[in-house]
């Protein structure tokens, strides 16, 4: 992770008219598939994967995009870094987990008895 500082990235024309392409593009296929609506939903659903590509190339193409794929491969990278536990070390913890949420589930059901037996007592 960076501590420097970045600069403000302003809006191009270029990156303005993809985000309007995509916003036309999206609200053109939800009126046609409500238009469409009597065609079989398969073929409706492969017309939606394909716009769905078509957009996110479109997305690839602004700075937005271009920092959220940055991201996804440091990310990626970040991943490849952590050291996982083996199956035993997730077994045993799970156990553990289990065995102190019934004991606390005992505990308070104890209380609550306790407390139910005296509010009985007061009450008559």
């Amino acid at each position: 992770m960076s501590t420097k500082a970045k600069p403000q990235q302003t809006k191009s024309k270029k990156d303005v008219f993809l985000w309007i392409v995509i916003l036309i593009l999206m609200v053109a296929a939800m009126g046609a598939n409500y238009y469409f609506s009597n065609i079989v939903w398969a073929l409706r659903l492969g017309g939606w994967i394909i716009l769905l590509g078509i957009e996110v190339f479109l997305v690839m193409l602004t700075n937005k995009g271009k920092q959220i794929w940055k991201f996804a491969k440091e990310s990626r990278i970040e991943m490849r870094k952590v050291v996982w536990p083996t199956r035993q070390e997730t077994i045993r913890t799970t156990l553990i987990v289990i065995a102190l949420v019934l004991l606390i589930a005992l505990i308070i059901w104890g209380i609550d008895a306790i407390l139910f037996w005296l509010i009985g007592l007061l009450t008559g």
